[in-house]
């Protein structure tokens, strides 16, 4: 199967939706509480991508990862949002779907990513991670370290998150290239 990525554009917002809430449900499932889970619907989820995609700020960027079907996943980040952390830009959601896992589409997400931030001046990367989410593995498996922890609040819940850092997206482009080869 032939899969394809490219920047997300506006008509994009509703198979963005799709893949974001069938991720995040199946993703969270056992780490978060069942009330905390439904409380992200499809229409919010929606709302949110028509926003992201309309406006389409210079410093942040979204692609989509597809098949000759379907949109099948997706990454979205720009500017590091706390000023905590000496990182310049971030990773704000990254998914994909449960049946296209494992077969390295996160990774080439991972890499227009970087390669997108690097391009508009960056140099270094953060995403958070629900601390008992074991896609941490992923990140860790190229190159990031955990660089920090806070509470964050889901729905009604409060959950411990560990922020992962790369003190370099050479670095990570270049670990990138080294398991794609």
């Amino acid at each position: 199967m032939m899969f394809r990525t490219r920047k997300a554009e506006y008509k994009d917002a509703e198979a963005i939706a799709d893949v974001h809430i069938s991720s995040w449900k199946s993703t969270y499932h056992d780490l978060l509480d069942e009330k905390d889970i439904t409380n992200i619907t499809y229409e919010n989820r929606l709302a949110l991508w028509e926003t992201v995609l309309r406006i389409q700020k210079d410093e942040q960027c979204t692609y989509v990862i597809e098949n000759e079907e379907k949109i099948v996943g997706f990454i979205n980040g720009g500017p590091e949002r706390t000023k905590r952390f000496n990182y310049d830009t971030e990773i704000y959601t990254i998914y994909l779907l449960d049946e296209f896992q494992r077969l390295g589409l996160g990774a080439d997400l991972l890499n227009v990513f970087a390669e997108d931030m690097k391009t508009k001046g960056n140099n270094s990367l953060l995403v958070w991670v629900l601390k008992q989410n074991p896609t941490s593995k992923f990140y860790e498996r190229y190159g990031a370290k955990p660089v920090g922890e806070e509470e964050t609040t889901i729905g009604e819940g409060t959950y411990q998150e560990t922020a992962y850092g790369w003190e370099s997206l050479d670095g990570l482009l270049d670990v990138l290239k080294k398991n794609k080869s």
